[in-house]
């Protein structure tokens, strides 16, 4: 029964795993995604028309955060339950489709050949313009290697937030009887949450501070595996660790300069340097050291680490 019971719960994974390497989030598809971003937005703007006090507008802002949060798991649980209700393979069905939602590891592929490609073809004004779709930063102006930088970042950055915590969340699930949706699900709303509302910068201070807070938390564990991982799938596991060590803490992020270190010393580059913000310019720090260029062969040696990771998890 219990052997039966785990097979079934590793046909899921690797269902869902391969499902969204090979198909991805493709564009015009519902995606729960959106249902989250339709909540958090009439949740966010329910809370501002009443124009409540800054202690009052962080209240709010947990209750939204706890609503889509719990709201999501719930929905997700919900669904699986009728549909393996009505017949099992359907509901198998459904759970490999709500669970390849959660992961996003054909969604960074296609988003880093949507720059890379005009690139390679020398079109730096349309690799600019692709990579604005895809980053915070400003693009004007950029050259290639920056460009090349910055698609690097946002693949290892997102390689944590975007495919491996949710990962470990569904893993976790799966030590429970309520199963690898709901709490993939779950971490998938805290990760929306933090997308949307999560900032420190007004007019979030108040609303996104819950969001934010949160997300840093449920991000710490399973941060720190993907650099374990990465570490060990780089054949110099103690190199790794000890640049991330001397370099990730810089980062005001307790995650993102975790996840995109460990690449970086994976990969032999370095990340970091001056980004401009609404034409602001902000530097980050250094992480890791310069033995190679960064290059589109590097970066896409990046994106082959995290479908190891994902396979090794």
């Amino acid at each position: 029964m219990i052997s039966a019971l785990w097979f079934r719960l590793v046909a899921v994974l690797v269902l869902a795993a391969g499902l969204d390497f090979v198909l991805g989030d493709p564009w015009g598809w519902p995606h729960p995604v959106q249902a989250m971003g339709w909540g958090i937005t009439q949740g966010k703007r329910a809370i501002w028309a009443v124009q409540p006090a800054p202690l009052w507008e962080k209240i709010g802002g947990m209750g939204l955060g706890l609503l889509v949060i719990g709201g999501s798991g719930l929905a997700g649980w919900g669904l699986v339950a009728l549909a393996h209700h009505i017949q099992i393979l359907l509901g198998l069905l459904v759970e490999v489709i709500l669970l390849a939602s959660c992961w996003a590891g054909r969604s960074l592929r296609r988003a880093a050949e949507d720059v890379l490609a005009p690139l390679e073809a020398g079109d730096l004004a349309t690799a600019r313009d692709r990579l604005g779709l895809y980053v915070g930063r400003d693009t004007d102006g950029l050259d290639a290697p920056e460009i090349l930088r910055a698609v690097m970042e946002t693949i290892s950055e997102n390689a944590t937030d975007g495919v491996l915590a949710p990962l470990f969340y569904a893993l976790v699930g799966s030590l429970t009887p309520l199963g690898p949706v709901p709490f993939a699900l779950a971490y998938k709303a805290a990760s929306t949450l933090d997308s949307m509302v999560g900032y420190r910068e007004p007019p979030y201070t108040h609303l996104g501070w819950f969001s934010a807070q949160l997300e840093d938390r449920l991000t710490w564990v399973p941060c720190r595996l993907t650099v374990i991982t990465i570490a060990l799938l780089s054949g110099q596991p103690r190199r790794v660790v000890a640049l991330c060590r001397r370099d990730a803490p810089a980062d005001p992020s307790p995650n993102a300069g975790w996840s995109e270190c460990a690449y970086a010393a994976a990969l032999g580059v370095q990340l970091g340097g001056v980004n401009t913000y609404r034409s602001q310019p902000k530097e980050k720090p250094r992480l890791g050291e310069a033995l190679q260029p960064i290059t589109p062969e590097r970066i896409r040696r990046g994106m082959a680490l995290t479908r190891w990771a994902l396979c090794y998890g």
